[in-house]
């Protein structure tokens, strides 16, 4: 990962250099690589990276361009992704979520309200539509925040809230470059409120433990697929 990163920064301070521009094309592969010293694999996983969040534009037999956003915005997003895949701790934010989230889902099971769940329910469908990846996160971490608030547990509450938030990268990554997570994160918050509906704890833990582990496993994938560069 670390030669990719390298790649990265060196893009990132040709854009902060103005070396390279919003719309600019970028040079050949092998050009660019020489330049800026990493090897052409390193190179091509930096641009399959910046391609998937939308800073760079990769355009089948014509080339690579820089995206059109401003300068600033493509400074903040190259700036995010670094900080991202830079995060080793976001992994064991995930597995202490993995323990304390089954256990809120169970508790709310027996103690959210029908009006609870209602607006919870109301809450998810409301993100059905919603094709903007922060947004989806951010109901995403308030969905998760109403099912441990619901339990009466404040310590709990908060212990959830602490470890759930320096994840919050981690899902919008997974939201920008796996097609199908949306659609995926809303099917399955739906079966968790179907869960607690129904009042049975043991269906609403094992459901939410394999919402957060998808979230987990998908994580360790992409690590291990950045680890070769």
């Amino acid at each position: 990962m670390a030669l990719t990163d390298d790649a990265i920064t060196q893009i990132k301070a040709m854009i902060t250099s103005g070396e390279l521009k919003p719309g600019d094309r970028l040079p050949r592969e092998a050009d660019l690589a020489a330049l800026i010293g990493v090897s052409r694999n390193s190179l091509r996983e930096a641009v399959r990276a910046l391609s998937m969040v939308r800073i760079l534009d990769v355009r089948q037999g014509d080339g690579t361009y820089v995206s059109s956003m401003s300068t600033d915005s493509l400074l903040e997003s190259l700036s995010f992704l670094l900080e991202f895949r830079r995060d080793s701790g976001v992994v064991e934010f995930l597995q202490v979520r993995r323990i304390l989230e089954p256990a809120a889902a169970a508790i709310a099971a027996r103690t959210m309200t029908p009006e609870q769940v209602a607006g919870l329910r109301a809450s998810v469908q409301a993100t059905g539509a919603s094709t903007d990846v922060t947004e989806l996160v951010r109901h995403d971490l308030a969905f998760h925040s109403a099912i441990a608030v619901s339990t009466g547990n404040a310590v709990l509450a908060s212990m959830v809230d602490t470890v759930s938030m320096p994840t919050e990268r981690a899902r919008i990554w997974r939201g920008l470059t796996d097609e199908n997570a949306v659609a995926r994160t809303i099917e399955e918050h739906l079966r968790i409120i179907e869960a607690i509906e129904s009042h049975d704890p043991e269906l609403a833990s094992a459901r939410t433990l394999v919402h957060i582990s998808g979230v987990l496993q998908w994580l360790q994938r992409a690590g291990e697929q950045a680890s070769g560069d």
